[in-house]
């Protein structure tokens, strides 16, 4: 039986709802700067056993979320990269992240070639996991295959993550195609919280709910067997803390 990682984000009510799945569950932490990785490492911080670096995107949207270029969010991964190597635990893999792997909302449709171009650059740089991100959460089921077909030629498909916004409502479609490549691990958001303060018109990332009972109705695993009336349980808390109404997909 084919096993589908589900790592969950969205801040703090993300690490409330992996409280509540099993201990045996891999949890992760996400450091946005080089700074804080830096000092979390040589501090001896870091106890999750996955770490993410920084993004990496379009160009446009690497100087609006980060305020930096292409090249420059480049060069600050493989700062982070090498010092992580150099400085973490045993143990503890890192994950990179490139957004906008269809569509930037400042530069329109993105190049499935360049997307493949930064894949590779993380993966040689020394990556454990690559996360894929709709950002935006507008991407087809087409789009995401044409950029897969790119990136599986240069990555192995085991070490790659789908990271889809629900936007369009197409996110359990693009983990399907993404399924149909060899991934196996995908990314969901308690609640459907999520969405970015940099890609205008963003809504929330998938709800974990929906991936979780959509891969166990096509007969996967969930690695960690996710508790689901917990899961449930921390959506209601989420939902109730923000006012939200259930199947809402407003950003946060």
């Amino acid at each position: 039986m084919t096993i589908i990682y589900i790592i969950i984000v969205g801040g703090v009510l993300g690490w409330l709802a992996s409280i509540m799945m099993r201990t045996d569950a891999e949890q992760g932490i996400f450091l946005n700067i080089v700074v804080g990785i830096v000092g979390a490492v040589l501090a001896g911080l870091i106890l999750s056993p996955l770490v993410g670096a920084p993004p990496i995107t379009s160009g446009a949207f690497s100087l609006a979320a980060l305020l930096v270029s292409l090249a420059g969010a480049v060069e600050r991964v493989q700062d982070v990269i090498a010092t992580f190597r150099a400085e973490a635990p045993k143990g503890v893999r890192l994950r990179g992240y490139i957004s906008c792997v269809t569509e930037c909302p400042y530069d329109g449709p993105v190049a499935p070639s360049e997307v493949a171009r930064l894949a590779e650059l993380l993966h040689g740089a020394g990556c454990d996991e690559i996360s894929l991100g709709d950002t935006i959460g507008t991407a087809y089921p087409e789009q995401v295959a044409r950029m897969l077909e790119a990136v599986v030629q240069v990555v192995p498909a085991e070490v790659l993550a789908g990271h889809y916004h629900d936007t369009a409502g197409r996110a359990l479609a693009n983990i399907d195609v993404s399924l149909d490549y060899g991934l196996r691990i995908f990314d969901a958001s308690i609640a459907g919280l999520g969405g970015c303060p940099y890609a205008p018109g963003a809504k929330g990332n998938v709800d974990t709910e929906l991936v979780y009972d959509h891969l166990v109705a096509r007969g996967y695993d969930i690695s960690g067997a996710p508790d689901r009336a917990g899961l449930a349980q921390a959506a209601r808390l989420a939902r109730k803390i923000l006012g939200r109404t259930e199947g809402a997909k407003d950003a946060i």
